[in-house]
C-alpha cells in the first residue's frame, strides 16, 4: 500500500475588496448584538424622554474673588473686567466697553484712595520688569497688550494680597 501525502494547502490570498467586506461583514454582526444586549439591559427602564430642547444659556455663577484684601480684591475685579469687556490703549475707555488698565480699576470701585493703592501696587509690580515706565497709563499705551494687562493685573492682586492691602 502506498500511502498518499497531502500537501498543506496554502491559505488564499484575499484582494483589498474582499478583505473589506469581510471586516465590514464581522462590524455588522458584532453592532447587531451590540443592539440587541443594549435592548435586553434597558427593557426594565422606563422609556425616556428625547432631550428636550434647551433655548437659554445656563446661568453661571460669579466667579469668587480669592483676595480678602480690598486693594487686591480691587486688582481681581480690574482683572476681570479687562477680561469681560476688553483692553485698550490711547483712552480710558474703547467704543465697546474696553478699557486701560486705569479704567479697569477705576471701573471696578468707587474709593479713590483704594483707586490709587491699587494704582501704586500696579505701578510696582510693572516696574519690576519696565524700570522706566513713569505711570500706569502711560505704559499701558507704550508697552500694553491685553494680555501683559492681565498679566500685571495678576501679578499685582497677588502681592497686594500678599501685603494685605
Amino acid at each position: 500500500m502506498t500511502a498518499a501525502v497531502l500537501a498543506p494547502a496554502s491559505p488564499a490570498v484575499l484582494d483589498l475588496d474582499a478583505r473589506l467586506a469581510l471586516t465590514e461583514a464581522a462590524m455588522t454582526l458584532r453592532l447587531d448584538q451590540a443592539a440587541v444586549a443594549f435592548e435586553v439591559n434597558t427593557a426594565h427602564l422606563p422609556a425616556a424622554d428625547p432631550i428636550p430642547y434647551i433655548d437659554a444659556a445656563p446661568i453661571l455663577p460669579a466667579p469668587t474673588c480669592p483676595h480678602s484684601s480690598p486693594v487686591a480684591a480691587a486688582l481681581h475685579a480690574a482683572l476681570l473686567r479687562l477680561e469681560d469687556g476688553g483692553w485698550c490703549a490711547g483712552a480710558m475707555r474703547g467704543e465697546q466697553r474696553q478699557t486701560c488698565l486705569y479704567g479697569a480699576v477705576r471701573a471696578t470701585t468707587s474709593n479713590p484712595s483704594l483707586v490709587d493703592d491699587a494704582m501704586a501696587i500696579l505701578l510696582d509690580v510693572i516696574r519690576r520688569d519696565f524700570p522706566d515706565a513713569e505711570s500706569v497709563p502711560a505704559w499701558n499705551d507704550r508697552h500694553g497688550t491685553a494680555r501683559l494687562a492681565g498679566r500685571y493685573l495678576d501679578r499685582a492682586a497677588e502681592l497686594a494680597g500678599a501685603r494685605g492691602l
